[in-house]
């Protein structure tokens, strides 16, 4: 039976305008073919004189990002690439690379109660089937680190259906609260990454 088998992926549906960089094989070729499809969306009007310039900061800033998401034993970074109401959203997700049971206990069960319990904002999810943790976070500003506004985090963590040792996925979703973001706006963004995650399905071989 399918059920018994241990998935060999997922499927994600992400949402409209946004794109995704795969960490491990194929990162290059990606950066350069968001940086390329961002640089034709410029507004009519853009110096061309301009566009070599912003196309290297881009390309600098998505590398950054890469490098952090790398970090993180990041598998794929999922990124806005289309501006929304004229600016590009501070948001983006990253899906860990199969991890080892977050604790000493290898039951599903046991370390989904320790997840909820040390996190202040937690919350019993279902992803195709299989139970999950999702937790919000509030992130303080660290000027010291080169964080300079606050963000919210928000992130699932699932079990692989029986795989042996335990393993498990992390999905985890950051915003920057920024000067001109309102606190509605900062919310719908949480929305919509939840939204992506109820289109969560395992793939199997």
């Amino acid at each position: 039976m399918e059920s018994a088998r241990v998935p060999n992926g997922f499927n994600l549906v992400p949402p409209p305008g946004w794109d995704n960089i795969p960490l491990q094989m194929g990162t290059r070729e990606a950066i350069q073919r968001i940086v390329q499809k961002s640089v034709s969306q410029l507004p009519v009007g853009f110096p061309k004189d301009d566009i070599p310039q912003a196309r290297l900061r881009l390309t600098k800033e998505l590398k950054q990002t890469v490098r952090q998401a790398r970090n993180s034993d990041g598998l794929t970074l999922y990124l806005p690439v289309e501006r929304m109401h004229g600016m590009l959203i501070p948001a983006s997700f990253v899906v860990s690379e199969p991890l080892k049971a977050p604790t000493g206990d290898s039951e599903p069960e046991a370390v989904l109660i320790d997840l909820a319990r040390d996190a202040e904002d937690a919350s019993a999810r279902e992803l195709d089937g299989t139970a999950s943790i999702r937790t919000l976070q509030k992130l303080p500003a660290h000027p010291e680190k080169g964080v300079e506004v606050p963000s919210w985090r928000v992130q699932y963590t699932v079990p692989i259906p029986h795989s042996v040792p335990s393993q498990w996925l992390t999905f985890s979703f950051s915003t920057l609260v920024t000067p001109d973001m309102d606190i509605e706006f900062t919310e719908t963004l949480v929305e919509l990454f939840d939204a992506v995650m109820t289109t969560f399905r395992w793939s199997y071989a």
